[in-house]
């Protein structure tokens, strides 16, 4: 019997798509168990010599995004008030020189009460004509408004109501407040704190999702700082207040907030 000569050969490495290819030379006999035991047992072989050559595929290190929030509060050191005055006169001329008179008493009253130069500033200025309609629905020159409105700061926020009342009775009916809005004139380290709380918050989450998936906690890939928001103005209840007495306000609380998105490695 003549034993057949087995060629084998193999296509470019090609990762898991290698092939390879085992044949018997033309003229050989049928296949015997013997032989088919040999065919069998070469191809094994060169099948793992393609295998191991086959470098193995680097794995990505997964990777864990969580948001956090953080707060922090503080009293307010820092009231800032915005006051004004307006008249009706009827002329142009006669507006402007009773505007500019209650003005004058306005800003002496917060200098009385110890506010700062630096701490006025003048947001707005107007004159505008007032018209009346009669019974035929004609309109008519009836006068002129004249006004000036100023953002004052009060950096003893305790005088708040004080410096309101005196205000008003300043100008009496010409006076006018738009509003109040307590802040703290520093923000930078209540804003440090709500990072800070922002932060361990996000950290301690991402710590879990690690443990949850078997793995632990790798380098900090990248951090963004999400918006942020602070205290609000705090309107003026209108009411009766006696005479002499401060307006009363309440100054509550100042509130930071801050949202990180983190992104951490798992390893």
């Amino acid at each position: 019997m003549v034993i057949p000569t087995i060629h084998t050969f193999r296509t470019n490495t090609l990762g898991e798509d290698s092939v390879v290819v085992i044949f018997l030379k033309q003229g050989s006999s049928s296949h015997t168990p013997t032989l088919r035991r040999f065919l069998w047992a070469s191809a094994l072989a060169v099948a793992c010599l393609i295998t191991t050559s086959v470098p193995a595929q680097a794995t990505e290190p997964g990777t864990v995004t969580v948001s956090g929030h953080g707060e922090a509060s503080a009293v307010p050191d820092l009231a800032v008030i915005s006051v004004g005055v307006e008249v009706k006169k009827p002329t142009a001329a006669e507006a402007v020189e009773a505007h500019a008179g209650t003005a004058k008493a306005l800003l002496d009253a917060l200098r009385a009460e110890g506010v700062s130069d630096r701490d006025i500033r003048t947001e707005s200025m107007w004159l505008n004509p007032v018209y009346k309609h009669d019974e035929s629905g004609n309109s008519h020159l009836a006068g002129f408004h004249a006004g000036q409105a100023f953002s004052v700061k009060v950096r003893d926020v305790t005088k708040t109501g004080k410096v309101l009342r005196a205000v008003v009775d300043a100008v009496g009916d010409s006076g006018r407040i738009h509003g109040v809005a307590f802040d703290v004139a520093d923000r930078a380290p209540l804003r440090h704190r709500a990072r800070a709380a922002a932060f361990a918050d996000a950290r301690a989450k991402a710590a879990h999702y690690a443990q949850l998936s078997g793995q632990r906690l790798g380098h900090l890939v990248s951090v963004n700082e999400a918006a942020s928001g602070g205290g609000s103005p705090i309107p003026i209840i209108s009411s009766e207040v006696a005479d002499g007495a401060p307006v009363p306000v309440a100054p509550g609380e100042i509130k930071e907030e801050i949202d990180v998105v983190v992104v951490y490695r798992l390893r």
